[in-house]
């Protein structure tokens, strides 16, 4: 398979897909067919970025907020400010060809497309790495961080540092085929992404994830798919479960915390009394069928995630950028819509079974990253408890939700030193 998947970088050019023309495995294929691993570039007709703008342009306006916060969700003067500068000023085509100069690649999977970014280091005896997004997010908030794990000399690490890295887009989401049956939740996806791995040829490698790709990666820790060492986290699943329980009824903290469980056992309440786009999402996915509709429409909802990724947003559209710029939250935002897949990504709440903050019972050797403007920082006393195996814990000063987005440097160092030990 090495040998084939050189062969194919090699063509890379003159083989390629476009989103427009993702093939799918025909009837009369042969199961080694159905395996290939095709070449795959973005070419978007400039008659679907004329459309957008025209929708954006022709955006009808609520009614200013009631408040002068945040607390009724995303801003108009925010959502403004976004649409001037999309309609004005941004620019698919050299986001479209930062894309299209990385290798990515499409295969089919258990009879779905899967998309990924796949960049071997030139170091030998790279790890292998599976870097996997969640939502609102894509490969977009991971882009950042390739070049520093495939080539970390060039970014002040050594050669020994070196990450071979893997980076798919979930189904639904992004450049992967849209499930058009039920059933395709975390479980199912971890297993695509085991066999995903192996295809690849690699026998030993490692899993990351954060949001839902952090659920996937504690969910391939319970599976053990052949050739997974172990995992790395920055969206630790850790919380006991009569304390999960204890906040979903309202009953709020228990009194025997301590001080940094008790802030944790905070934020997670917080967070679930805020949390009313996954409600939706996770029992009527097909109503929001307006995000499909309407690109500012769309935008306000993705940006509404989370109160500190909104309020980092908001900075960066109001022109003080910190940690992501607009033109990064819009190549994002640009990508749901050009995929159309608000709706589709939108189903893997709906079709999820497993707890959001609760303990998975993972057995492998776990390292875990910690960012304090995460959604809840993860206590050492929970985290312990939860992975028996855990090999790294480390609470950083600044980073969110999006840590390797917003923080790329920071983000790989904690790859490199939480994941050393199993090198």
């Amino acid at each position: 398979m090495l040998v084939a998947l050189t062969l194919v970088l090699t063509t890379f050019v003159s083989m390629t897909q476009t989103v427009n023309a993702i093939s799918h495995r025909a009837p009369h294929e042969s199961e080694a067919d159905s395996k290939a691993i095709r070449p795959f570039q973005v070419h978007i007709p400039e008659a679907e970025l004329t459309d957008l703008r025209r929708r954006i342009l022709a955006t009808r306006w609520p009614d200013k907020e009631t408040v002068s916060d945040q607390t009724q969700g995303t801003q108009l003067a925010t959502m403004k400010n976004l649409a001037h500068y999309w309609a004005n000023d941004y620019d698919w085509r050299k986001f479209e060809a930062k894309l299209n100069a990385l290798p990515m690649f499409v295969t089919t999977i258990d009879g779905e497309d899967i998309h990924f970014i796949h960049v071997r280091s030139k170091h030998e005896d790279a790890m292998p790495i599976l870097i996997m997004h969640g939502w609102p997010g894509s490969i977009v908030e991971k882009l950042k961080i390739i070049d520093p794990l495939t080539n970390p000399t060039a970014y002040g690490g050594k050669a020994s540092d070196a990450f071979d890295v893997v980076i798919p887009s979930m189904p639904g989401f992004g450049f992967s085929g849209k499930p058009t049956t039920t059933g395709w939740g975390p479980d199912r996806i971890a297993r695509a992404y085991g066999e995903l791995m192996n295809r690849l040829g690699y026998k030993k490698y490692v899993a990351q994830g954060g949001d839902w790709g952090a659920i996937i990666a504690e969910v391939m820790g319970v599976q053990q798919p052949s050739g997974l060492i172990g995992i790395h986290t920055n969206l630790p699943f850790v919380v006991p479960s009569e304390i999960e329980k204890a906040i979903q009824a309202g009953k709020g903290c228990p009194p025997d915390l301590t001080g940094e469980e008790k802030r944790a056992c905070e934020q997670l309440d917080f967070f679930y009394k805020h949390v009313g786009y996954a409600l939706m999402m996770g029992t009527r996915p097909q109503t929001l069928t307006g995000l499909a509709d309407s690109p500012i429409g769309m935008a306000a909802f993705m940006l509404d995630h989370d109160a500190k990724s909104l309020e980092m947003i908001t900075k960066a559209f109001n022109g003080q950028p910190e940690g992501l710029s607009r033109d990064a939250v819009l190549d994002n935002i640009t990508l749901y819509w050009l995929t159309n897949t608000p709706i589709s990504s939108a189903r893997l709440y709906w079709e999820n079974k497993y707890p959001f903050f609760g303990t998975y019972g993972v057995k492998l050797p776990v390292a875990v990253s910690v960012f304090p403007d995460e959604v809840y920082e993860a206590p050492k006393s929970w985290t312990q408890k939860a992975y028996p195996n855990l090999i790294y814990y480390n609470k950083l000063d600044k980073g969110g939700h999006f840590a390797a987005w917003e923080q790329p440097m920071l983000f790989v160092d904690e790859l490199r030193n939480g994941l050393r030990p199993l090198r």
